[in-house]
């Protein structure tokens, strides 16, 4: 092992050369920003009325009392139960660890932990270069144009800086737990009972998902109580861009590292006609590498971004949107009072489904893995829903004094915990191996291959697309219907429904930590497979003979690969269920963030309104650019894992030895490993300059073209997202299909299903699940690129804000052109 890490570790000497290049590019083009930043606001300028997200300020909480106590002390309170959450997932984090485990399984999940942990340390690196953008515009913006003093700069950079460290230290932590799991759960399938196999990724998903929520709102907790009231704001806002650009870069870069590693270790089975995972496969410990990359550390970070935006894009909303601070100080200790009850919901409906799964299954030799997640999603959503009613009673009985506001927003949040609930059942009749849809990639694919089976495929997507929509907009309508029931007056309230659709975002997050805990079940569910198969403890000498000795386990091989692989498929089930709810938080979450933007720009809707019409030619512009942008990113995206892919199988094909070999060198596999990150770099480099140019090229061209744009990704943005998720999770459950219920591994029908899935990879896995951060970072930037720019035009015409948009969009063109024709395989 001494010797595998050393070798894993030349992994970071060798990507630090690439960042150093790399450093330098960036280094030129941060240069010249700044110097044409600088050059614009060099001149004296008179100081402005501080406006949107610079003139945030938080009222006093102690000014309002509840349950006997004043704002301040009952949130303080809160802070135990972060305490609490963060205890939670420690406890499960240590069991999982002490669990009993065969060395040779250790041994594999501790060289994936490795080579995981070496991808984290240099995705780090190069993170910290792309947060130099960011500060750049931060510092001209807050330092310059508004004049804060310079301690007030530094915070908020200083929050940036923790929005980002949040982002990667749950990710870190998410491989570290799916690492303990993956070879718990490989050793626990031995002796052929399926409850284990099943009670050991939940495990690790829920030590996830209550540790992410629990620093998360503790971050929030500390901002909000401890931060001066006229620094909170501007802090939010740094830490919801800083968490913001640590997911989108995690999840891209992420995306496109697993999807490069999965289908070159995927081909090779047709190809060579070899085993799932197997040994002999360098691409196999690349692909277990990419399962943590993209499945475990992306939606780790994404799930911490998307609930610390939405609770951001609703504190932005009551600041600027409620004119009464006492009714601003009610409704903020209300949300986060409720932010609290759902991190009990969660730990509470856990124990509970724990409780009825051990009872029905604890003994069982048979059993449906789909079936206790389905039951504990549910019952979180209904425990969340009668504490929403509960909570909403004691904290604000009264709102503005009208006594039954209280019951419609908890029902407008309860929209929102629904939808947590009723999104996954809706996929999972795209998605489930149960499916009818995916049950039909199988069949036109016994006759027709991989042409039918992919066509297939793609109308389970637009299906999935059609219905899936159609449930948003009916929860966003209810809940729109209950924001006309006097929401308005009682809180003193503009645009009430913008609330409303906050809230219902914030809804959907009402069971976050099980939601999360689904999610990461998924990874470890893959990696128990391959841990299995590539710690070859079948061929270890007198092993059943050890087992007993050791473990007391009396092993069966056979009916412990069948759990194993039965157990993967309903992980691909419930990650594909996840990731609708993440990216549906995301678009109904950014209706209120750019109602944000659109208060600063029309003066608190007292000017320009006239603007936000389909009439104003800029803003109909706007949403026809805001499609172009979302068809380039699921492109590029693609490209990347396309352009590595190719680049990893080459290397396979060439150096894969079959014969007299029980297992591909370290080298080798290190070899698959650097060529996953260096593309999954590149593409994320490209992506990133291209979007954040974009970004400042759309906000100064003019303000309601922005808004449009900003409208139109998120609509497109939606769909795209859905469509290809659920096509790719049809096409992956169909290949499970072939290899656990009709056993043919190896036979024509499965290399269809697996040319399917390898097409489904970067549909599932890279492109739509970077829609999320991708919106959700394009719109926070936006609230200071587009003030940016209001603020140059203002003082120095618009001429010379137009000449720099032109700039700029000269820039983002170029990473959009390099995305193509600086990463196809001829330029390689």
């Amino acid at each position: 092992m001494r010797t595998t890490k050393a070798n894993l570790a030349s992994i970071a000497r060798q990507s630090a050369k690439t960042l150093a290049d790399k450093s330098a590019k960036i280094s030129a083009l941060f240069a010249t920003l700044m110097a044409t930043l600088m050059l614009l606001t060099s001149a004296a300028l008179a100081q402005p009325e501080e406006a949107g997200e610079a003139g945030l300020k938080l009222p006093a909480l102690s000014t309002v009392s509840f349950l006997g106590m004043d704002g301040h002390r009952l949130l303080m309170i809160g802070l135990l139960f972060c305490v609490f959450g963060l205890g939670f997932g420690m406890v499960i984090f240590m069991r999982l660890k002490n669990l009993p485990v065969h060395r040779t399984m250790r041994e594999i999940s501790e060289l994936i932990y490795e080579t995981c942990k070496t991808y984290l340390v240099t995705q780090g690196k190069f993170l910290m270069l792309l947060w130099a953008f960011i500060a750049a515009v931060i510092v001209l913006y807050f330092g310059v144009l508004l004049h804060f003093e310079i301690p007030r700069v530094v915070i908020i950079l200083i929050f940036s800086l923790v929005g980002i460290a949040g982002s990667y230290g749950v990710a870190w932590f998410g491989i570290r737990v799916n690492t303990f799991a993956n070879s718990r759960t490989a050793f626990a399938s031995l002796p052929g009972k399926p409850y284990p196999v099943y009670q050991i990724p939940l495990e690790a998903g829920m030590s996830i998902g209550m540790m992410l929520i629990s620093v998360e709102l503790l971050i929030m907790l500390f901002i909000l109580l401890f931060v001066p009231g006229d620094y909170a704001g501007p802090c939010f806002i740094g830490f919801a861009i800083g968490e913001s650009l640590g997911a989108a870069a995690l999840r891209i870069a992420g995306g496109i590292f697993t999807k490069i590693a999965d289908i070159g270790a995927d081909l090779m089975k047709i190809v060579f006609k070899i085993k799932e995972d197997d040994a002999r496969n360098p691409g196999v410990i690349a692909d277990c590498t990419g399962d943590n990359a993209g499945d475990s550390v992306g939606p780790s970070a994404d799930g911490f971004e998307t609930y610390g935006v939405t609770g951001v894009a609703l504190i932005t909303f009551i600041l600027l949107g409620v004119k009464d601070p006492s009714i601003q100080v009610q409704l903020l200790v209300w949300i986060f009072v409720m932010r609290i009850m759902m991190l009990v919901s969660s730990a509470l409906a856990y124990f509970i489904n724990g409780a009825i799964a051990k009872a029905r299954y604890g003994n069982a030799h048979e059993m449906n893995f789909e079936a206790p997640l389905t039951s504990l999603v549910w019952l979180t959503s209904i425990v969340s829903i009668v504490a929403s009613y509960i909570v909403s009673y004691f904290i604000i009985p009264n709102l503005g004094g009208d006594a039954t506001q209280w019951w419609k927003l908890a029902s407008i949040i309860s929209c929102g915990t629904l939808a947590g609930a009723l999104i996954p059942e809706l996929v999972k009749a795209f998605t489930s191996v149960e499916s009818r849809h995916v049950n039909e990639v199988v069949t036109s694919s016994k006759e027709g291959g991989a042409s039918l089976g992919i066509l297939s495929g793609l109308v389970a997507g637009n299906f999935s697309a059609y219905w899936l929509g159609l449930a948003m907009v009916a929860l966003m309508s209810l809940a729109y219907y209950f924001s006309g029931m006097g929401l308005a007056v009682a809180a003193t309230m503009i645009a009430a429904p913008v609330f409303a659709f906050g809230l219902v975002a914030f809804g959907f997050l009402g069971m976050g930590p099980v939601t999360i805990a689904v999610d990461s079940y998924g990874p470890v569910t893959d990696n128990a497979q391959s841990v299995y198969e590539l710690s070859l403890i079948e061929q270890v000498p007198n092993i059943k003979g050890e087992l007993k000795k050791d473990f007391n386990i009396d092993a069966n091989f056979e009916r412990a690969k069948d759990l194993l692989e039965e157990n993967d498929g309903a992980g691909n089930t419930f990650k594909a269920t996840a990731k609708p709810v993440l990216i549906g938080t995301a678009v109904v979450g950014a209706t209120t963030m750019i109602f944000s933007i659109i208060m600063a720009l029309t003066n608190g809707l007292t000017t320009n309104v006239e603007k936000l019409s389909l009439l104003h030619a800029p803003f109909f512009l706007g949403l026809i650019t805001g499609g172009a942008m979302i068809y380039w990113f699921t492109g590029a995206s693609m490209q990347a894992v396309t352009t590595g892919a190719y680049r990893a199988v080459e290397f396979i094909k060439a150096n894969i030895k079959l014969e007299n070999s029980e297992k591909a060198s370290v080298s080798d596999s290190k070899k698959v490993v650097e060529i996953c990150t260096k593309y999954a770099q590149k593409g994320m480099f490209n992506i990133f300059l291209a979007v954040f140019f974009g970004t400042l090229t759309f906000a100064f061209v003019e303000p309601f073209f922005f808004i449009g744009y900003l409208i139109s990704i998120a609509i497109f943005g939606l769909y795209q997202a859905i469509f290809m998720a659920n096509a790719g999770a049809a096409w992956d459950n169909a290949k499970k299909i072939v290899e656990t219920k009709l056993k043919q591994k190896g036979t024509p029908l499965h290399d269809a299903t697996v040319i399917g899935d390898t097409v489904g990879d970067p549909f599932k896995d890279t492109s739509s699940v970077a829609m999320n951060p991708v919106i959700k970072f394009t719109t926070l930037f936006g609230l200071l690129a587009v003030e940016l720019a209001v603020s140059l035009t203002r003082d120095h015409g618009a001429p010379l804000t137009h000449i720099l948009a032109l700039a700029f969009f000269a820039v983002s063109v170029f990473f959009v052109y390099r995305s193509f024709y600086g990463m196809r395989i001829s330029s390689e």
